[in-house]
C-alpha cells in the first residue's frame, strides 16, 4: 500500500467518525418560557449537542422577547450570565428581522421565509476538530443553516459539575434574504 492508499484511508475513517457523530432533536414546540425549557429533558445541559441545540431554540424566543430570551440564555451560559456587550450583541443582530435562529430547523429556506417544519428538528453535528481546536473541556459543534452554504459554529464548555454550558455562539451571522424581503426574489 503506497503512502497516498494510507493517508485517502486515513482521512476516510477521520471524515466517517465525523459524519457519525451527530444528535437530532425534535420539539414539538418551543418553549415559551424558562419554566418550559427547564422542562425540556435536554435541559439537563449533559450533552454539547443538547445545550447547542436549547441555545437555539432560546435565540428564537429572544427574537420576540428579549426579557424570556435574555433568561433562556443566561441558563444555558450557567456561571457567565450575558453581558451589556453580549446584549448589545444580540440586539444588533435582531434589528434587521428575527429569521437567522430559525433558519437552523428544519424545512426552513428563504423561499418560505424560514419557516421551519413542525415539529421543530434541529440536527447538530461534531467536527473532525471539534475537541482538538476548542481546548480542554470545551466542544466546538456546528448547525447548519437553510440560508447558508456552510454550518455555524457553536462553542459549549464542560463545568466541574458534567455539564455543557454555552461559551460562545456565531450562529447569529448573516443568512440569504427571505423571499418576502429579497426585491429580485
Amino acid at each position: 500500500m503506497s503512502i497516498f492508499d494510507k493517508l485517502k484511508k486515513s482521512i476516510n475513517n477521520t471524515v466517517q467518525s465525523a459524519s457519525a457523530d451527530s444528535e437530532t432533536f425534535t420539539f414539538n414546540a418551543l418553549p415559551e418560557s424558562l419554566s418550559e425549557l427547564k422542562s425540556l429533558p435536554e435541559a439537563s445541559l449533559q450533552s454539547p449537542f443538547a445545550t447547542a441545540a436549547l441555545t437555539v431554540c432560546a435565540l428564537c424566543v429572544y427574537a420576540a422577547d428579549k426579557t424570556i430570551g435574555t433568561e433562556m440564555l443566561n441558563y444555558l451560559r450557567g456561571p457567565r450570565p450575558l453581558g451589556n456587550y453580549d446584549i448589545s450583541f444580540l440586539n444588533d443582530r435582531f434589528r434587521d428581522g428575527h429569521h437567522v435562529p430559525f433558519s437552523y430547523f428544519k424545512g426552513a429556506v428563504p423561499g418560505n421565509d424560514y419557516t421551519p417544519d413542525t415539529p421543530f428538528v434541529i440536527t447538530v453535528n461534531a467536527g473532525p476538530y471539534s475537541d482538538a481546536n476548542a481546548g480542554e473541556g470545551y466542544k466546538k459543534l456546528f448547525i447548519a443553516s437553510g440560508g447558508a452554504d456552510n454550518p455555524r459554529e457553536i462553542v459549549l464548555r464542560r463545568a466541574g459539575d458534567g455539564k455543557w454550558y454555552l461559551w460562545d455562539q456565531f450562529l447569529l451571522v448573516s443568512i440569504k434574504k427571505a423571499k418576502s424581503d429579497d426585491p429580485w426574489a
